[in-house]
Parts: C-alpha cells; structure tokens; sequence
C-alpha cells in the first residue's frame, strides 16, 4: 500500500515512515520517530523523540507521543519510547520516553488499548494486550503485565509493579504491587481477591481456579499466623505444579521497593 500523508501534516523528512502509513491532517512527526507498516495516525497527532510505533497502531486525534519526561532530573538524554505493534492510542493519550535514572526506554507491547486521557510515565514497562481505560495513569517506573486492566481513573504510584492478568478497579489509588492474577479496588487500593473474570476469559479450569483460590487464602489470610516466607513456602510446595500460582509465588518472591497490596484487614484492625 501506499504511504499517504495529508497536505496539511508536518512530517520531518529525518522521519522513517514505512509503507502503508497514513497520516492524517495536522499530525506533526519528528525527525527521529518511525512508523512501521500500516500505522495510522488519525489526525491531530504529536509524535516526536526517539519514538518507534509498531505495525498497523492506530493513534487519534490530540494523543502526545514520544515528548519530553515530566520528570525535572531529565537532562535532555537520547532515552526512547518504544510501541509495539496493533496498538490503539485514544484521544489525549500521552506517552513519554524514559530516563538515565530508568534504563533510557519506555516499552509499550503489542495489542494494547489505551482509551482517552491514559497517560503513560517515563521508564514504565507495559505488557501485550494490556488495557488502561479512561484516564488511568501510569507514574515513571511502572511494570504492567500482560493482559492487566487498569480501570477509569486509576492512579498507579511510581515503582509499583502490576502483575498480569490483574485487575485495578476504576478510581482505584494503587501504592503498592498488585500481585498476579489479583483484584484491587478501593480508594486506596485493597486487594479483594482474584480477577476470576480475567481468569475464566483465559480459558482458566475450575480445578485450576480452586486450587487458586486455596492458594490465595493461604497466602493472605489474616486467621494464619506463619510469616510471609512460611507462606510462600506453603504454598510453593502445595502447588508447585500450578503454572499461575507459581506465577504469583515469583512474583510475590522478587525484589520490590513498593511492598504489597494487601487485602483490607478485617474488622479495620
């Protein structure tokens, strides 16, 4: 297919644009951005920076792509942002590249939805199929797994870690990590057990959900009174053939400057 760019567009002639790209009018494109085959950029768009867009990506009107960090120790660093490819990019979404102080690239995967206003930080890390609705924000550092949800209005803390296939309920405050598989609500983010929805659209077997939830309540219930390493050990050895719950086993096991999100302590104690 043929490239086609809009007369009113400003395209850098610098810029690697691949065929079958389309541009839309107003759009305005850098000197060191590429669009691989088949992106589209509706109309609207400022894509600039060492920004790399994936194959057939769709980004709308006013989305601001690849621009400088909000972040005030950035010095002006040749750092990247890096989308994956059949990407959807809503309106007013921002993305910014990353940071020295974050390993110099910001990462999108393949297949994501990021619907109006989602912004995503310097240095974050974002899985494939993942979906931030509304307004959800992403600060610098964060981790997304695969297949998470970031609900409306969401607000994710700096160094958190989201595991896949979690679920962050809309207008959520999320301060710490979310394991995988996990459900988190609240104003300050809780845990409130399992996204079985995620789950069950996975393709997940009611014994594997069972021996799930078992695993869950051993890891968090506040009626056991091992510390976490016993937990974990528990419940490692229990189901070590389980592929999810060994999942949240490492995950729960790896280095992490954010803690856990745990769920709410019963009788507000």
């Amino acid at each position: 297919m043929a490239t086609k760019i809009h007369s009113t567009a400003i395209v850098d002639p610098q810029a690697e644009i691949a065929d079958g790209v389309e541009i839309g009018p107003f759009c305005c494109v850098g000197p060191q951005v590429s669009l691989d085959a088949d992106v589209i950029l509706r109309s609207h768009v400022v894509i600039d920076g060492m920004t790399k867009v994936g194959a057939r990506s769709a980004i709308y009107p006013f989305a601001s792509i690849g621009l400088r960090p909000q972040d005030l120790k950035y010095a002006g660093e040749k750092s990247e942002l890096t989308i994956g490819a059949d990407n959807t990019i809503r309106e007013y979404v921002t993305m910014n590249p990353g940071t020295e102080g974050g390993g110099m690239v910001t990462r999108i995967g393949d297949q994501c939805l990021f619907m109006a206003g989602a912004h995503v930080a310097h240095d974050c890390q974002v899985g494939d199929h993942v979906i931030l609705a509304n307004n959800a924000t992403l600060a610098g550092h964060v981790t997304v797994g695969s297949y998470a949800i970031i609900g409306g209005l969401a607000a994710v803390h700096q160094f958190v870690r989201i595991g896949a296939y979690a679920m962050v309920g809309g207008m959520t405050g999320v301060e710490h990590d979310v394991i995988p598989y996990g459900s988190v609500v609240g104003e300050r983010g809780r845990l409130s057990g399992l996204n079985l929805v995620g789950l069950k659209r996975g393709g997940v077997s009611k014994d594997r959900l069972h021996n799930m939830r078992a695993a869950f309540r051993l890891l968090f219930s506040a009626d056991n009174d091992a510390t976490i390493s016993e937990r974990l050990e528990d419940v490692a050895a229990r189901f070590h053939d389980e592929e999810e719950i060994m999942d949240i086993i490492r995950f729960m096991q790896a280095e992490s400057g954010r803690g856990l999100t745990q769920p709410k302590p019963v009788n507000g104690g």
